[in-house]
């Protein structure tokens, strides 16, 4: 069991780092611009999905060893970050489609496909591996009991704490696109903005290797 300094600790490291808004809750907003509501909380569920991934990764040494090849981790980023131009392209391509969506209060999306792309990117991204690999080994003791298990609880509560924090960004953002949802025009525009803050945010993590 983490000891519980440590895990106060922890808990404090966590909300600063989650708390303040960076390119994983940007990604949350482009999707609940681009998309509404129902889909940027799908979007933060796959997302916290992928990353539980990677902590169970992390939690077998996996992160570790993939830290430890700086080829295999430029792989990890590069391909998250063309995945993500690629959902951002694609929202811009089809942001005139969005008129459709007037009047209803989210478009016809595939829950499928929304907490497919969700869970790529989540599994696919850079900081998730550092952040586990490096930063939670520091508030973990090893006599008290399993590493393993003192990484998937401090792991957990991160999550849970981004969960709820990136769910309230989604809820902002989607009621913010209601407003702009009273005209085509403005919805259109909308749309196209949210697919390019996710193309920007492919491009900060090419080129920065950063991603909430």
């Amino acid at each position: 069991m983490v000891p519980l300094s440590n895990l106060l600790a922890f808990l404090a490291a966590a909300v600063v780092l989650i708390i303040v808004p960076g390119p994983g809750v940007l990604f949350t907003i482009g999707r609940a611009l681009t998309l509404g509501r129902r889909a940027a909380l799908l979007s933060v569920a796959g997302h916290c999905l992928g990353v539980f991934f990677v902590l169970l990764l992390v939690a077998v040494g996996l992160g570790t060893l993939l830290m430890a090849s700086a080829l295999a981790l430029a792989v990890v980023k590069f391909a998250g970050a063309l995945y993500l131009i690629y959902i951002g392209i694609q929202a811009i391509r089809e942001r005139k489609s969005l008129r459709a969506a007037l009047g209803a209060e989210v478009p016809a999306v595939p829950t499928t496909k929304v907490l497919r792309q969700s869970v790529i990117v989540g599994l696919t991204n850079p900081k998730a591996i550092v952040f586990f690999a490096a930063i939670l080994p520091h508030f973990a003791d090893p006599a008290a009991g399993s590493l393993q298990l003192q990484f998937l609880i401090l792991g957990s509560l991160f999550l849970a704490i981004a969960v709820v924090c990136d769910s309230a960004w989604a809820l902002l953002a989607a009621s913010a696109r209601s407003w702009f949802a009273r005209s085509p025009r403005r919805l259109e525009a909308v749309g196209g903005a949210g697919g390019m803050m996710i193309v920007g945010l492919g491009a900060s993590v090419a080129l920065t290797g950063s991603a909430d």
